[in-house]
């Protein structure tokens, strides 16, 4: 025992509440489960061997949240559970009644209110009894019906969550560094935004009904549950154990185990939930501190640990900044072979106090999948921080977050990493909608230096030996993606082509309406980057002169057209249908310029540009090859619209030829 227990209690208190703090407020984490969970024990030890427990202690409290909205108390406490690492334990917990296991979620637990049948609120637990109110978040997570088949008061326990893979999606396009899902996750509770909060992908999954008026499961914790589902919600996955021994208790124990570590489970998980199966038992148990006795009892699994020894520190260049990840001799973890460790940013590297090859640390498959140094037992040499990109060569500097958080960027603008965002959309669906290209996937070929432009995405093939000798690929895996690569270089729309170049405010409905314009993808691309005009798509029902000039400009750019002419060297587009439009001027083109007749039947030339398109026509601001007729009352004029007229063989017509021929 330390010489100042008390004192030691003080520090550790103040690190946990501290890495805390940071964890549920999504500021990046400070410290692992793994120590976390050590340390955590300590405190308890302490407190059991000295009588004494600070006011402040995580022992006593759940962590609050920094969620925006009006503080609110919970109609129901939303304690926490007890926690253990020996099924034993359940065994005896248990005490031979029906038990279910389920889920430990790592994510956000949320309360959520029905009342007649409608969503009433949301609420943060915050500190178990006073949460915040997020319900006009509501529309931006999923699994939160705003109608249901049920009328009375009704109150249920749930948390929201992020996959892994959409985790994953989301940090590949995000220029934020984000350590896991549940990470990502408490740092959308700031978000204002619903359709940025939506973007995150969290899921609502209920674990527990607290309140149901008109009875809901019949004193069942599976019934409720089951109840729940009918009406729409996707609860906690879940067993019944009937015969709660040591026996049954570890096989259906080793069953989620294999779950975690095989990857079935699509969710971050930090253990197992046991509850009892009798909802009415339950409510029977005392009240500890913020453990409710017979509410449940997490299970947590023992991290296995393996010494090693660090060959390299490789520098893993992103969207938002060049990550570390430690490749160390190959160790045996959870039944794998593990060798590599994402150490996430600087401050990390500092706070473990990693050192160069020869250093020996200590690794865990946090809760069983993902690899993760825990501590540097012995260190070699010093950390050497690159001063060149590791992707395209350019400096690199050292950037700290608002929260404190070092991390290590690229200062080259044009760097293809930085471009990771734009290939994302550049295979998406709405894209040229390429199967088997992931965010995760993209930056490892651009860390590899196979896609350096959205051109290179089609070359790939050329690289797949390569691919198929990396980690986490194969043979089938590279063979699978040159067959997707080869499909979608066929019957592609052209406004997909559009969509997929991340052209500033060209989405799908403004792609259209380009090549309602100008059909034909070469015409088009070569009018725009040809045209002085910025605005020569202005007249265009539905883009006006920011659209207009945001395409011209991106047009204008070499670079852009080498892209384009990259791709499209490469890939068989679909002829695009334009819509179709009737009235004497349909399909025509008019640009108009000068002074009308005093006495004509156009007062002004708006009057003529509405009369033109009522007709089916279109009016634009320049001349160019996509010009049917250029109407000037002074058809002799050497005027500059005259002049391109003449050099591109349009007819300049005067407005009562127009009126002669379009309007009689």
């Amino acid at each position: 025992m330390d010489a100042d227990p008390l004192a030691l209690m003080r520090q550790l208190v103040d690190r946990l509440n501290e890495a805390a703090d940071a964890y549920y407020n999504g500021r990046g984490e400070l410290m692992t489960d793994f120590e976390w969970d050590a340390m955590f024990d300590q405190v308890k030890a302490l407190e059991a061997s000295t009588g004494i427990v600070l006011p402040d202690s995580p022992t006593q409290k759940v962590s609050a949240d920094n969620a925006q909205g009006q503080k609110e108390s919970h109609e129901f406490p939303a304690l926490s559970l007890a926690k253990t690492k020996q099924p034993l334990d359940i065994v005896k917990w248990a005490e031979g009644r029906p038990v279910w296991l389920s889920w430990k979620l790592d994510g956000l637990t949320l309360v959520v209110t029905y009342d007649g049948g409608k969503l009433s609120k949301v609420v943060t637990r915050g500190d178990g009894h006073v949460g915040t109110n997020i319900t006009q978040l509501a529309p931006g997570i999923g699994g939160l019906p705003k109608t249901i088949a049920e009328t009375g008061h009704l109150v249920v326990r749930g948390e929201a969550v992020i996959a892994y893979r959409d985790f994953a999606e989301f940090v590949a396009e995000s220029q934020e560094d984000y350590a896991n899902p549940r990470n990502l996750a408490s740092g959308s509770l700031t978000l204002k935004d619903v359709n940025e909060l939506k973007a995150r992908k969290l899921v609502w999954k209920p674990f527990s009904l607290v309140y149901s008026e008109n009875g809901l499961g019949a004193g069942s914790w599976g019934g409720a549950l089951d109840a729940l589902d009918a009406l729409g919600f996707n609860c906690v996955e879940r067993e019944l154990v009937r015969e709660p021994d040591l026996a049954h208790l570890e096989a259906a124990i080793d069953r989620w185990t294999h779950k975690v570590t095989d990857k079935i489970c699509p969710y971050p998980v930090d253990g197992l939930v046991i509850t009892y199966d009798d909802a009415a038992y339950a409510k029977t148990g005392s009240v500890t501190g913020h453990h409710a006795t017979r509410e449940g009892l997490a299970f947590k699994w023992q991290d296995e640990a393996a010494r090693t020894k660090l060959d390299h520190i490789e520098w893993s260049c992103a969207v938002g900044s060049i990550s570390p990840v430690a490749v160390f001799e190959p160790v045996e973890l959870e039944g794998t072979t593990v060798k590599r460790a994402n150490l996430c940013n600087i401050s990390e590297c500092e706070r473990l106090g990693m050192g160069g090859k020869g250093t020996e640390i200590s690794v865990i498959k946090a809760n069983k999948i993902i690899p993760k140094v825990i501590a540097v037992e012995r260190r070699e040499g010093e950390l050497t921080i690159p001063d060149a990109c590791p992707v395209c060569g350019g400096s690199t500097r050292i950037e700290v977050s608002d929260s404190g958080t070092r991390k290590l960027v690229c200062t080259n603008p044009g760097c293809a990493a930085k471009a990771l965002r734009k290939f994302m959309r550049f295979v998406g669906k709405e894209g040229m909608d390429i199967d088997g290209l992931a965010g995760e996937t993209i930056a490892r070929f651009v860390r590899e230096g196979f896609i350096r432009t959205a051109g290179d995405i089609y070359r790939l093939p050329e690289h797949r030996d390569e691919i198929a000798a990396m980690e986490g690929f194969g043979a089938k895996s590279a063979d699978n993606l040159v067959q997707a690569i080869s499909a979608a270089q066929k019957d592609r729309k052209p406004e997909q082509f559009l969509v997929a170049l991340s052209i500033p405010l060209v989405g799908v409905e403004v792609a259209k309406l380009l090549l309602n314009e100008c059909p034909d993808l070469k015409q088009l691309f070569e009018m725009a980057s040809a045209s002085p005009d910025p605005e020569m798509f202005v007249s265009v029902d539905g883009i006006g002169a920011a659209k207009s000039a945001a395409f011209v400009a991106w047009c204008r750019d070499p670079v852009n057209m080498e892209l384009v002419e990259d791709v499209m060297a490469q890939v068989e587009f679909l002829p695009f249908k334009p819509k179709a439009v009737s009235g004497r001027c349909a399909g025509l083109t008019f640009v108009i310029t000068g002074d009308l007749e005093a006495e004509g039947r156009f007062k002004t030339r708006s009057v003529l540009k509405a009369y033109i398109e009522s007709e089916g026509g279109k009016v634009t601001g320049s001349v160019t090859k996509a010009t049917d007729y250029l109407i000037n009352n002074d058809v002799a004029s050497t005027s500059g619209k005259n002049k391109k007229a003449k050099e591109l063989g349009i007819e300049i017509i005067s407005e009562a030829v127009f009126v002669e021929r379009f309007a009689v």
